[in-house]
């Protein structure tokens, strides 16, 4: 049974939230504290965390943020702030899904059961001996166990990232604009904005490039999009 991490400090919102997750077998721990959340959080025992943005103490991007920085495990963000601005920020912070609210029950359902999915998918146990290996300049992407290192370094993605990295390193050398790389790797689990590309782009130079503002392997290709340089 997976266990999900719930930051809400609307009651009546965080049992009706519970309440769905429960009947599609899931054990649900709320929180209504941010310090709390974080702490909650960072014991690394939930298999998906939800946060919601306006919370006492700390706020769901801050706590968001944070955890990132230690664990990979999926993290969804509900709001009711609806600006692509705000949907960014947040996977600028490193959330793999962004939820506005109002929203119905059985999509957050359907959310979370898509990234417990993929997760589980991308990190199930592998034998590191079966386990097959990407190597392009000094970083090795583990494509079964979803580990990657930079430099000897293991280095902390989310999903998409993880994802969007393979998609480079199977294709180095080759120029992808922002809607080829939206289609190949968010398709239709995506926010439905392109600029999602561009934060994770950003992102994954911050986690692999020696200088992020001066980028060398992941190379943006002015007027056509972006080449991963082995």
């Amino acid at each position: 049974m997976k266990e999900i991490l719930l930051v809400e400090d609307d009651q009546h919102i965080a049992e009706l939230q519970r309440d769905y997750l429960k009947l599609n077998d899931m054990t649900v721990t709320i929180v209504s504290d941010g310090v709390e959340g974080l702490n909650e959080g960072l014991t690394g025992k939930y298999d998906l965390i939800i946060l919601d943005i306006m919370i006492p103490s700390m706020s769901g991007l801050e706590i968001c943020q944070l955890l990132r920085d230690k664990i990979n495990t999926p993290i969804l963000i509900v709001s009711a702030k609806k600006e692509d601005i705000d949907k960014i920020r947040a996977l600028g912070f490193g959330a793999d899904d962004y939820i506005t609210k109002p929203f119905s029950p059985n999509e957050l359902v359907a959310r979370v059961k898509s990234h417990l999915n993929r997760f589980e998918r991308l990190t199930k146990g592998t034998a590191p001996e079966l386990d097959e290996i990407l190597e392009v300049n000094d970083i090795q992407l583990y494509i079964k166990s979803h580990k990657v290192f930079s430099a000897g370094r293991e280095v902390i993605f989310t999903t998409k990232e993880f994802e969007l990295l393979k998609f480079f390193m199977i294709n180095p050398n080759q120029v992808f604009s922002k809607n080829d790389l939206f289609e190949r790797v968010w398709g239709f689990d995506s926010l439905g904005d392109t600029s999602t590309v561009v934060v994770h782009i950003k992102r994954l130079r911050e986690k692999i490039e020696f200088n992020p503002k001066q980028p060398l392997m992941l190379e943006t290709i002015w007027g056509s999009g972006y080449r991963f340089n082995n």
